[in-house]
């Protein structure tokens, strides 16, 4: 499986991105997509989960009603669209697929995106 991350950028804080991530191949259901976050200097941080069979969504508190989600399933695509965004949403952002519905355990994921830079300037 290869992930490919793209829709990373600079914007002002208040505004918004929305990253994007394929999957090749084809998505069980039992899977989890989720992004994760990395900022210079800090540990990987989970942002987001979705469950691929049931699209349940589960979100970091730091993120919750800015950031949606989402997934199309036609496309094997993972999206999140990111409001509000602030400075402290500033990371490199990866895309992760757990072929055993893991959630919040990056370790436990096992394919990744190469990962989007986001930048949010105050």
């Amino acid at each position: 499986v290869q992930l490919q991350a793209c829709g990373g950028g600079l914007v002002q804080a208040g505004g918004s991105l929305g990253l994007s991530c394929a999957a090749s191949g084809r998505t069980k259901s039992s899977t989890t997509m989720s992004w994760f976050r990395q900022a210079p200097g800090k540990e990987r941080e989970w942002v987001s989960t979705i469950r691929w069979g049931t699209g349940g969504t589960y979100y970091a508190d730091s993120v919750k009603g800015r950031f949606t989600i989402s997934r199309d399933s036609t496309k094997n695509t993972v999206y999140l669209q990111m409001n509000s965004l602030k400075p402290e949403d500033t990371a490199l952002y990866y895309c992760a697929q757990s072929l055993r519905g893991t959630l919040y355990t990056w370790r436990s994921y096992d394919y990744w995106g190469q990962g989007t830079q986001v930048t949010v300037s105050s």
